[in-house]
């Protein structure tokens, strides 16, 4: 089956409602200049702390220089980062010096051809991609958690030119997540907007959301 990321978890609660449908990983959303989801660094430490091993503990940062994100992920704890926005190429072989062991998740705004060689560039220096419907070149930057989907064929050509796993976000929701899983057969799909009602972890939309995985 295709994996799972659920994103924007706020509370361990939440964590484990995740987990117990069959989350593979979770999305920890440290400071951001805009979107749902951020919760202070504590709180990351404390759900990072109480999920088992196995899972992935994402942690979402908007941070691209590479002292402040190996602060982050020292306080946090977590073993993936998500870059959410875009680095520097040396930038990568630093932070796998300075947090061994530590995974790396290179987030690509998909728009256009530019995206396909964004990713390519990317590829190489990373465990994932992972593809999103952000808008960094805005004066207040989207990194993502916009609710909106993008072009799949665009997505599925990202997949089919790189070697590295995809990470399919932007919009999913138990509706559409069977029909982006045919389009673009990625690794993973990432949810966070599209499993919630008022900002909360919808028990019902979160089931619905595995199933459609699943059937697909």
């Amino acid at each position: 089956m295709v994996r799972v990321k659920i994103c924007c978890i706020q509370s361990v609660e939440e964590a484990r409602m995740a987990l117990k449908l069959g989350a593979a990983a979770i999305g920890l959303v440290s400071h951001m200049p805009s979107g749902p989801g951020v919760i202070d660094e504590t709180t990351i430490a404390r759900i990072a702390a109480r999920v088992p091993p196995g899972v992935s503990t994402f942690l979402l940062t908007s941070e691209t220089e590479v002292s402040a994100i190996v602060a982050q992920q020292h306080r946090c704890r977590v073993n993936t980062i998500q870059l959410c926005d875009r680095m520097e190429m040396r930038a990568y072989a630093a932070l796998r010096a300075a947090l061994p062991g530590i995974a790396l998740v290179q987030v690509v705004p998909v728009s256009g051809d530019a995206s396909v060689r964004e990713a390519e560039e990317a590829a190489p220096h990373v465990e994932a991609l992972l593809l999103d419907s952000g808008s960094p070149d805005q004066a207040i930057k989207v990194l993502g958690g916009t609710g909106r989907t993008h072009d799949w064929p665009t997505s599925r050509r990202i997949r089919d030119a790189c070697e590295t796993p995809v990470f399919l976000a932007g919009g999913l929701r138990a509706e559409n997540v069977g029909q982006a899983i045919r389009a673009v057969r990625p690794y993973a799909v990432d949810v966070c907007t599209g499993v919630r009602t008022d900002g909360a972890l919808d028990p019902a939309k979160l089931a619905a959301f595995f199933a459609a995985v699943r059937s697909a």
